[in-house]
């Protein structure tokens, strides 16, 4: 928790790690109450995107702004970027999905889901490797990869493999581990079809 005296900087400060973007709950941490912030929507200092995400106004838009609004709408503490979005975030595929896909753990599965969000679940227990991609957690690219075998063109998904073999973010060994791991070993057919 911040100083309960408004720090309007140190938020602003935070928000430039996000993008621009903040919660309410980050401003009531640097006792911004809603009445300032609503404040500093009128004078054009903030921007309200939703309810209960702001942005500072004029911060310069980013192609991942429709990902990153809707992973801080269903928690940034609770959400990681995954499947379709992930590959997209990771530079793996140029498809635009339709919908963000977000990985949250099942105890968060009621969490409110925010139109165009596909929420999926993990065990409780799992921990989940991540990387970051546009200061957002990302699925890390085995996993991604695993995720979407099954979901996406086979011919998209051996592309996104060969090409994230080539850039050299994941081994040919973590590909078959993530596929073990997640009990898929019939995905290694589609991701690596000459084998």
């Amino acid at each position: 928790m911040h100083d309960t005296l408004p720090n309007v900087r140190g938020l602003e400060a935070e928000s430039y790690q996000q993008s621009g973007y903040f919660t309410a709950r980050q401003a009531r941490g640097y006792g911004v109450s809603s009445q300032l912030l609503n404040h500093h929507v009128r004078q054009g200092r903030f921007e309200r995107v939703r309810r209960g995400l702001y942005r500072v106004w004029g911060f310069p838009r980013s192609q991942f702004d429709d990902i990153r609004e809707k992973w801080m709408a269903v928690g940034m503490d609770k959400a990681i970027v995954s499947h379709e979005s992930a590959l997209l975030l990771l530079d793996l595929s140029n498809n635009v999905p339709d919908e963000v896909h977000l990985l949250v753990a099942r105890r968060h599965r009621g969490l409110r889901r925010p139109p165009g969000v596909v929420i999926h679940t993990r065990s409780d227990e799992e921990g989940v490797a991540s990387v970051w991609g546009d200061a957002m957690p990302v699925t890390a690219p085995p996993r991604t990869l695993v995720d979407i075998a099954e979901r996406i063109q086979p011919d998209q998904a051996a592309m996104a493999a060969r090409e994230a073999l080539h850039l050299g973010l994941l081994t040919r060994r973590q590909l078959e581990q993530e596929a073990a791991r997640q009990r898929k070993p019939r995905v290694l057919e589609i991701l690596l079809p000459d084998g």
